[in-house]
């Protein structure tokens, strides 16, 4: 499991974050591109003029209907790029006017370009909803966190439910708790192993009941004049019911029968073999399937091969301990899902890939 920040140091980046951020609820007849000699910047009428981030660039895009492709090779025009997304900004998209937008912001930088519906969930709510109940559970711990750009993490293990998925091969219990303050997910609950012999993480990213999962939308929010977001006491009763079941389904997610059913997922993925001579190949095949890149498939053919377990069991660990590698802690964790996904293939797939495989090589 990639490491990130300290508890503490992810608790004071928190805090310093939600005094340092601004959010604003703009009509987009009042926000206009402008352009410098390398760089744009969004600015606000009457507010600031503000640098955009990548993920910011990405929904301004979408938004103004941009296609990716070309979005990307305007940003190394800024007066065009300005140009396509002022014009698209100021296209009355309603009979009512133009769009409301909420535009979140931090240390200089707009970090989101979202809906007016995009309900705001932030980090410090949900960690200070569910690191004082993890500090109540027995033998439960805080073993990785980080807070990026993207997302906000708290990985939890509980040593207190431990086995073997094969002898020798101890995993134990844990928990994922995940948030995105711009618009790239949910607040996420979901169950986490940790296995010992090489401190892989694997997140049980699925659709089941033991996973929560809350979307970041509820009524259109309210401005006042000076564009900033309002919050009335029924917002504020709404954010509290949802704590609370952020609380219970923390609560729950650590229970012997979840982490019964994803363990004897991992024993099944053990008897799903991968004949030797195909191993590069059905790699490849897989990857394709889950969503590994091209790039990262030499590093998780060298941890399979390293590892010795030509199962699908194996190649979801190689995946976890590849995780470990990257550089990135969000796209560590997206590998850790990711890993999940292989060992939990369908029988039907995973024969069609390795019949392929068998042809090819």
């Amino acid at each position: 499991m990639k490491q990130g920040r300290t508890l503490q140091e992810l608790a004071i980046e928190i805090n310093r974050q939600n005094n340092a951020k601004r959010d604003f609820l703009v009509p987009t007849s009042e926000i206009m591109m402008t352009s410098g000699i390398s760089a744009n910047e969004l600015k606000i009428e009457g507010v600031d003029s503000f640098h955009i981030n990548e993920n910011a660039h990405r929904q301004l895009g979408e938004y103004c209907g941009i296609p990716a492709k070309y979005y990307e090779k305007l940003r190394g025009y800024p007066d065009m790029l300005a140009a396509n997304v002022n014009h698209w900004l100021n296209i009355d998209r309603r009979s009512s006017g133009p769009d409301n937008r909420m535009v979140r912001t931090l240390d200089g930088s707009i970090r989101a370009f979202l809906s007016d519906r995009y309900r705001r969930i932030d980090n410090a709510q949900v960690a200070e909803t569910v690191l004082p109940l993890i500090g109540q559970m027995d033998g439960a711990a805080v073993k990785s966190c980080e807070v990026t750009e993207d997302r906000m993490y708290l990985k939890v293990v509980n040593p207190r439910l431990t086995t073997e998925v094969k002898k020798g091969d101890i995993v134990q219990s844990g928990i994922l708790i995940s948030n995105s303050e711009v618009g790239l997910g949910c607040v996420v609950v979901a169950p986490l192993i940790y296995r010992l012999v090489c401190t892989n993480g694997m997140i049980a990213q699925d659709t089941s009941a033991n996973r929560y999962r809350k979307q970041h939308v509820g009524r259109v929010n309210e401005i006042d004049v000076e564009y900033t977001v309002l919050r009335d006491e029924t917002i504020e009763a709404e954010d509290k019911a949802l704590m609370m079941r952020l609380q219970d389904a923390v609560s729950t997610a650590m229970n012997e029968a979840v982490f019964a059913g994803v363990v004897d997922k991992m024993r099944s993925a053990g008897e799903a073999r991968i004949e030797a001579a195909t191993v590069p190949k059905v790699v490849e095949l897989v990857s394709k399937e889950v969503g590994i890149q091209q790039y990262e498939q030499d590093g998780i053919l060298g941890h399979l091969i390293e590892g010795g377990e030509l199962s699908l069991y194996g190649l979801g660990n190689a995946v976890t301990r590849y995780a470990q590698d990257v550089k990135s802690y969000d796209r560590s964790t997206e590998l850790e899902s990711i890993g999940y996904k292989v060992m939990t293939l369908s029988p039907a797939r995973f024969n069609a890939i390795k019949s392929i495989a068998r042809k090819e090589v």
